[in-house]
């Protein structure tokens, strides 16, 4: 459908019902976060039912998909990384048929440094208390042993690792934050009940980890919410989850059996 501005300009852009863009949103969930946090209920109902505490069991991430295959391992590695990017694509469609882009989320390189340097300082803050709270979690018998990476020693190792956390990053900071919050104000949610579904929902697909896991990602999810609604752009969160990530993925393969107080599997 085509529109036109006050000026007799034509621009592309498709008006859409209220209906449709709920459907959507819904779609963009069922087919990225909203199906991961389906999984981590079903996962953590799994490790609730087995034998043995949840501490004693592991949530293994970024694990090898072909095992003794190096070069098969890498491109089933490059895959999944690839592919779950594209829900991202699709809330980049919907936000081009509006006559938006991932730049109505903040999400650009307009502002490369503020960006990172934001984004540096909410890293040293979450990931220090983040360990803390993981470490006081998995003690009190409230989480599993969280083993962030378990590559082989090959070439690629640290180069997948980067991009997987990058990888995460942009999905859950633009579909969860950026695009939901978008989508429910659009619907008319109040500010506050758009912050709750937001965090709960990353709460939510962090469930396999734990309650630990449930609790610390939805207090991340509202100081996420809170931060994005100041500074009117995603790019900054994208910056501290990628950075958290990455300190989690590559820290874990250079301290696991090396320092006491690292919990290994």
């Amino acid at each position: 459908m085509t529109g036109t501005t006050g000026t007799g300009s034509e621009v592309g852009v498709e008006r859409v019902s209220r209906r449709t863009l709920r459907d959507e949103t819904l779609l963009v969930l069922g087919v990225s976060l909203g199906a991961s946090a389906v999984a981590a209920v079903i996962s953590f109902v799994g490790s609730l039912t087995r034998p043995g505490g949840l501490k004693d069991q592991a949530a293994t991430l970024n694990a090898s998909a072909a095992p003794g295959r190096p070069w098969l391992d890498l491109a089933w590695q490059l895959f999944g990384i690839a592919s779950a990017l594209v829900p991202v694509l699709l809330v980049a469609h919907f936000l081009t048929r509006e006559g938006g882009s991932l730049r109505t989320l903040g999400l650009d390189r307009t502002r490369p440094w503020q960006d990172l340097g934001r984004g540096a300082a909410v890293a040293a803050v979450i990931g220090s208390t983040g360990i803390a709270f993981y470490l006081a979690a998995r003690g009190l018998g409230f989480n599993l042993t969280v083993v962030p990476e378990a590559l082989p020693d090959v070439w690629w190792k640290f180069p997948v690792l980067i991009l997987s956390a990058a990888q995460n990053a942009v999905v859950e900071e633009v579909i969860v934050l950026g695009y939901l919050l978008h989508r429910l104000g659009g619907l008319g949610w109040s500010p506050g009940a758009a912050l709750a579904a937001s965090a709960v929902l990353r709460g939510s697909y962090h469930l396999y980890q734990g309650i630990g896991g449930f609790v610390g990602n939805m207090v991340m999810g509202v100081v996420f919410v809170l931060l994005y609604r100041r500074w009117g752009r995603v790019g900054p969160l994208v910056a501290a989850h990628t950075l958290l990530d990455v300190g989690a993925f590559v820290g874990y393969a250079l301290l696991a059996g090396r320092v006491d107080w690292l919990p290994t599997a």
